[in-house]
């Protein structure tokens, strides 16, 4: 009898051990899809609604588009920072081109990185200058839609 009880202790101490290792697993996604999650905005840019995903998280800023296989012409990926800083940028695990626009605590343009491609890395792009958003569309953008330093991003 006494052997019975201690393999049931073992089993259940095998139970408990493999129960908590499930829960702090599920815990552990739930933590980085919510850490991940974007959401989705409109905004125009010289007479053009983009759908953008905000990168409003330190997770979601530093996976950025990398690994992507794509972006469609009228999308883009808007980097939303907590405050004003020199925000540098690299191509690290991208596949395609992309044009990359700073833009100031008032919306405004103030640096455009044209045609950044993914055999760039390790070189970083970026202003000067203090930037609050980082909007990220295909290459070529810019030019096909007249960007210039000034222009603004408006929030739909």
């Amino acid at each position: 009898m006494v052997k019975f009880l201690d393999g049931m202790e073992t089993l259940n101490k095998k139970f408990i051990v493999n129960f908590l290792i499930v829960v702090l697993f599920f815990v552990f996604i739930f933590f980085i899809n919510n850490n991940l999650k974007s959401s989705f905005k409109y905004i125009k840019i010289a007479d053009v609604v983009l759908k953008v995903e905000l990168a409003e998280t330190i997770a979601s800023q530093t996976l950025g588009l990398s690994g992507r296989k794509s972006l469609g012409e009228k999308e883009g990926m808007l980097f939303v920072f907590d405050h004003p800083d020199q925000y540098l940028f690299w191509m690290k695990d991208m596949n395609f081109s992309i044009d990359m626009i700073w833009l100031d605590e008032n919306s405004k343009i103030i640096y455009i990185q044209k045609d950044a491609r993914p055999e760039s890395y390790p070189e970083v792009f970026g202003p000067r200058r203090s930037s609050s958003y980082v909007l990220e569309v295909v290459s070529g953008f810019s030019d096909k839609y007249n960007l210039r330093e000034g222009d603004s991003l408006v929030f739909q």
